[in-house]
């Protein structure tokens, strides 16, 4: 049972690393068609890793080690950090790590290192997206902190699998707490990854730039290792979503074989879903101004404060 245990959790850090990519084509895809386009294939950005590790890294005079290293360290915390969050099934061997607080902490030290190369090569590109990194990490990282607040007030902890085991509960119900929650963890989730209001992931304009900024010297395995590292993250938030406010579908500690099957078709379809409601997202609304975003986000600190008052003040709401 234990070797059947360790087999699923390895399946489960294998599958969050093939779905990443076919996530952020499956976005594209849908972006395309919304706006009346036939659009790249949802397999696109499998061909694009490929090309990319193809392809000769090419390195500045200028960087050091750190340059080198940092998309080494960037994607090993975020595959990490994506492949702590329960998906299909939870209860597995290393789910005991998979905290709130510990995944905030992955995500903060892929930033780190992230904006230290962008600093590295001593560009004035990297120097923009760096410093607007940093300026949105100050208020998202506060934002989800409060998020997970709410959530340890709500169900006594912050291990994931235990949220998601009392999510299902009857005691839950409908409570503002939680919807105010749900909405901060949205705004975060699309500052983090760099989507519309907060950024453009398809254009280079050097006004508009936060995360290409930063990796804009990078090239071949290096840059294929960041772009699967910003598809990892999308992923990872999209299953915390799912994980804590859907747990639907998710198989429980030495479920079968049927069981696995039909979570891991679950958790698709919620990842098909989620895809949908941002391709959706984005093709209705408009790029905000860089120096609104402080605006953006601090609605969503105000959120998660908000809900952790009200369960300081109330337990039922």
């Amino acid at each position: 049972m234990a070797m059947t245990e360790y087999f699923v959790q390895g399946c489960h850090m294998l599958l969050v690393l093939l779905l990443a990519p076919l996530l952020t084509g499956w976005v594209r895809w849908v972006k395309a068609r919304l706006l009346r386009r036939r659009g790249p294939s949802p397999l696109q950005p499998y061909r694009d890793l490929v090309k990319l590790l193809r392809k000769d890294v090419v390195l500045a005079d200028s960087a050091s080690w750190l340059f080198r290293a940092a998309p080494y360290l960037v994607f090993a915390a975020l595959w990490v950090a994506a492949a702590l969050v329960p998906t299909f099934a939870g209860g597995l061997p290393f789910m005991w790590a998979a905290d709130l607080i510990a995944i905030v902490a992955l995500l903060g030290t892929a930033r780190f290192f992230l904006a230290l190369a962008g600093l590295d090569v001593g560009t004035s590109f990297g120097g923009i997206g760096s410093s607007r990194e940093m300026m949105i990490a100050s208020l998202a990282e506060p934002a989800m902190l409060m998020m997970v607040f709410t959530l340890s007030l709500l169900a006594g902890t912050t291990e994931l699998s235990s949220v998601a085991r009392f999510m299902l509960t009857a005691a839950v119900g409908l409570r503002v707490s939680l919807a105010l929650a749900l909405l901060a963890l949205t705004i975060v989730a699309i500052a983090e990854n760099a989507r519309i209001p907060v950024d453009n992931p398809a254009t280079h304009l050097e006004l508009t730039m936060v995360h290409e900024a930063m990796v804009l010297e990078y090239s071949g395995r290096h840059l294929a290792l960041i772009e699967l590292g910003a598809s990892l993250k999308l992923l990872l938030y999209l299953s915390l979503i799912a994980c804590i406010f859907a747990p639907w579908g998710m198989a429980g500690a030495g479920a079968g074989l049927k069981a696995y099957l039909f979570g891991g078709m679950v958790y698709a379809a919620k990842l098909a879903f989620g895809g949908l409601l941002l391709a959706l997202f984005e093709t209705s609304i408009a790029k905000m101004r860089v120096f609104r975003v402080d605006q953006f986000l601090g609605a969503a600190l105000m959120l998660g404060l908000l809900g952790a008052l009200l369960l300081f003040v109330s337990r039922s709401l």
